[in-house]
């Protein structure tokens, strides 16, 4: 069985220990003979990596490891690029969330001027990173979930349409997962769906188990009532995330015929979520205090002690969809997978050159996206729009247009006027000076 090279671009993140861990996991299946780390922050690469090191030479001593901030000695050698940056990190996300929040509008890392700004960002890191691919290891598939991944996936369209690039998120993966709970079943690969959408902007019409038995009726009488909240004593769950669970019995009932991902409450519910929100610790907050403390703590402590089991270390959900994916590829499996695509009619009442979240069949040539059809009038509206959002930011990165990003801000649904959309840009140029581009 042929084995793989594989490089974690964003070596530095908290989420890369749980992708080693999952890759760990599924040898058997996804065979790998070396694992690279690639960051440009060599510091915060370092503590993550040295506990992997220890890890991975306690689990599979054979897979040959390195890390390193060298673009050529990083992406030389490779089949697979799993790309997971986060430019500018969180306390650049910290800002994202919190200058919309001064004006009374949603403060969220990838929907309205967070997303944009963080999109603006992560255009010419993701860009940079295919580019190394192709020079370095031209055959390789590159694996993108860095966020904002409608603005990211709009963007390699425009300026990379050639590059062996898959742009995936996981957040539908997640919500498949409660979906299963709710039904009875003990994993989401029990079941069958249908869904469409944009990424984080989507709605499920179809969800049935391995015998074609109909589940909708059962999760629709759940979530009328609790959302995606499986059980009331949910462990392990944070407060905020629990909430965005609850909200989707609101999100819902726009449209009780489908399923709604989790994200559109930013968009159908602003009012609710700047009402429920702290001005002066968002999110962004959350993750510093623990999440990041505790992986890199954790990290820490596996490296000075030689052995795995002095840190707590969890495999992510998202991980194992990576290694769904990468396994098509590499063996032709013809998987169906959530991916984000070119429309090209798939969605035939929607913009052919939208990039849209559907179903594809996965093999070794990639993907091969299912036909949707038409789609209703309310998911018409509201996809439209959002697509003409991300479209005008890719266009004001390129043309480092100011007029084109202000246009971005004030379609966005969660912003109320030009006004508004005008000083948030404004806060946020002076807040990006290192990062964006220089507008005109």
């Amino acid at each position: 069985m042929k084995k793989f090279s594989v490089v974690v671009a964003g070596g530095g993140s908290t989420f890369t220990p749980g992708i080693v861990l999952m890759l760990l996991q599924h040898q058997e299946r996804f065979p790998l003979r070396a694992i690279k780390f690639y960051d440009n922050d060599g510091a915060r690469q370092e503590t993550i990596a040295e506990a992997c090191k220890v890890i991975l030479r306690e689990q599979a001593p054979e897979i040959e490891f390195s890390y390193t901030t060298d673009p050529k000695t990083a992406f030389t050698d490779v089949d697979f690029v799993m790309a997971h940056i986060r430019v500018g990190k969180y306390p650049m996300r910290e800002k994202d969330e919190k200058i919309p929040l001064r004006y009374g509008v949603v403060g969220q890392e990838t929907c309205g001027p967070g997303g944009i700004a963080y999109g603006m960002r992560s255009i010419g890191g993701v860009l940079e990173i295919v580019d190394y691919m192709e020079k370095y290891s031209p055959d390789a598939w590159m694996l993108n979930y860095s966020n904002p991944a409608a603005i990211v996936a709009e963007a390699t369209r425009r300026l990379r349409p050639h590059a062996k690039i898959l742009n995936i998120c996981d957040m539908p993966i997640g919500i498949e997962g409660r979906m299963a709970q709710i039904a009875g079943l003990k994993s989401r690969k029990e079941m069958r769906v249908r869904y469409y959408g944009l990424n984080h902007f989507g709605w499920w019409t179809l969800v049935e188990d391995a015998h074609g038995n109909d589940l909708m009726p059962k999760i629709r009488e759940h979530v009328a009532k609790y959302g995606y909240v499986p059980s009331a004593d949910e462990p392990g769950v944070e407060a905020s995330w629990n909430d965005t669970f609850a909200k989707a019995k609101d999100v819902w009932a726009l449209d009780p015929s489908t399923f709604p991902n989790t994200y559109l409450k930013y968009y159908l519910f602003p009012d609710y979520v700047v009402a429920h929100s702290n001005p002066e610790h968002t999110r962004a907050n959350e993750v510093m205090e623990h999440r990041e403390k505790h992986v890199f703590s954790s990290c820490a402590a596996i490296t000075k002690a030689g052995e795995s089991s002095a840190g707590e270390l969890e495999i992510d959900e998202h991980a194992s969809y990576i290694v769904d994916l990468a396994t098509a590829i590499a063996f032709n499996t013809q998987e169906r997978m959530l991916l984000i695509v070119p429309n090209q009619g798939a969605i035939n009442n929607i913009d052919p050159e939208a990039m849209v979240e559907i179903p594809c069949l996965v093999g070794s040539n990639g993907p091969e996206p299912l036909t949707v059809g038409k789609i209703p009038l309310f998911q018409q509206g509201l996809m439209s729009q959002q697509v003409a959002v991300e479209k005008l930011v890719v266009e004001a990165w390129v043309e480092k247009s100011y007029l084109k990003l202000w246009q971005a801000i004030t379609l966005s649904k969660t912003v109320p006027s030009a006004s508004v959309a005008k000083a948030i840009l404004d806060d946020l140029i002076a807040a990006n000076k290192d990062y964006w581009p220089d507008l005109k």
